[in-house]
């Protein structure tokens, strides 16, 4: 019998055989019945979120957080659909520890994770820096409570703010306390941080342009808990009228000791202390000489406010501490400018974001061409029946 040498199986790449043909037919309907899947898949958008997660802030990050996952599980919901393929938003959060080197560090690994946006970052000391990270990226960022007005006066184009910045808060903290609460000997304590020290030098200038005198500027850092060598100076003095600005932790540990110490005066704290969290620490030695400013307005003043601030109860367990709502609003501006543009390329809808006109949970969103918000409001808070209550919304 005579036996055949094997031949290695026919390669499609070789003179086409009947069997061959039979075949293409067969690979070219599978090519195109995968094309709509291949048009149609999901694109996964990350958006950054930055705040400190840990140490004495920590509450005030994880309220930053949650609006920003609030704001992507709505956007989700709504299945958006952008350049004509539907997206899924992603949280990639990055905790600072409201420390500036630690705040570069995960700027450039935001940069890395290739993020369409970044919300954050919360503090000025954090936010100043890495706004260069991500301008030199092209990413836009908008922090939700960053006050310190050198962060727009870089003349970054990638960089926007929430909120008033702290000449608009220093103004009012010391017009307020001079003009309507009478205090003309005023102390001023502040923390060291580019915000602490920012807001309070903003604080001195209006006291002096409101007819008060400034009979002491006293310091500590974002670490200090005993105040007494600085409240006992400041005793010495005898001022009506105090304005710390500072954290909540280290205004409700200043509040005790001014009580222990029995030094009365009126007491406005900045923004970052204008928290529950602060009533809850200082116990008793809140009274109604005690004031804060958020550099925003109230939630009844919000268009949205009472349905958000439920909504965000139900949701996470624990009430709004502070900025929530203005990190969700910077969720759907950048997402709306996405949709304008039609598409997430930061190069693309950075321009979209900057002629942005956008009613937002807070009220309107637009920002002026350093990346300020319009008509940014001050709200004066007064403590009473053990909350804050709102006294004076300024624009």
């Amino acid at each position: 019998m005579r036996h055949q040498s094997l031949k290695p199986p026919t390669q499609l790449s070789e003179r086409p055989t009947v069997q061959n043909l039979k075949l293409i037919p067969i690979v070219l309907t599978v090519l195109v019945a995968a094309q709509p899947l291949l048009a149609h898949a999901d694109v996964t958008v990350k958006i950054g979120q930055v705040s400190p997660l840990t140490g004495e802030l920590s509450h005030i990050g994880k309220d930053d957080e949650n609006g920003v996952r609030l704001a992507i599980e709505d956007l989700n919901a709504k299945k958006i659909r952008i350049g004509g393929q539907p997206v899924t938003f992603v949280l990639d959060s990055q905790d600072d520890a409201a420390d500036p080197k630690t705040a570069v560090t995960v700027a450039q690994k935001l940069v890395d994770d290739r993020v369409s946006g970044i919300v954050g970052h919360a503090n000025s000391g954090t936010s100043i820096p890495a706004s260069k990270i991500y301008s030199d990226a092209g990413i836009p960022m908008i922090t939700e409570s960053a006050t310190n007005p050198k962060l727009t006066a870089q003349g970054y184009k990638t960089v926007f703010r929430m909120v008033a910045n702290d000449v608009r808060q220093g103004t009012v903290i010391g017009t307020y306390l001079v003009k309507d609460l009478k205090a003309t000997k005023v102390a001023i304590v502040d923390d060291r941080t580019a915000y602490g020290q920012g807001l309070a030098d903003e604080v001195e200038k209006a006291v002096k342009a409101a007819g008060g005198t400034v009979v002491d500027r006293e310091y500590g850092t974002d670490k200090t808990t005993n105040w007494m060598a600085v409240l006992t100076t400041i005793k010495s003095h005898v001022p009506d009228g105090i304005v710390f600005t500072g954290g909540d932790t280290q205004a409700a540990a200043f509040a005790q000791q001014a009580q222990r110490l029995g030094l009365r005066a009126k007491l406005i704290a900045g923004d970052e202390a204008c928290t529950p969290q602060f009533i809850k620490l200082a116990g008793t030695s809140m009274n109604s000489d005690t004031y804060c400013t958020l550099a925003g307005v109230p939630p009844s003043k919000m268009p949205q406010g009472d349905a958000f601030f439920k909504r965000y109860q139900q949701r996470f367990g624990v009430p709004v501490q502070l900025y929530a709502p203005y990190a969700y609003d910077a969720v759907m501006a950048m997402v709306g400018a996405m949709q304008a543009a039609d598409s997430t390329d930061p190069k693309v809808y950075l321009s979209k974001l900057q002629a942005l006109n956008l009613d937002g949970v807070t009220g309107p969103i637009q920002f002026d061409d350093k990346g300020d918000i319009r008509n940014g409001a001050i709200t004066v808070r007064q403590f009473g029946q053990g909350d804050w209550q709102d006294r004076s919304v300024v624009r």
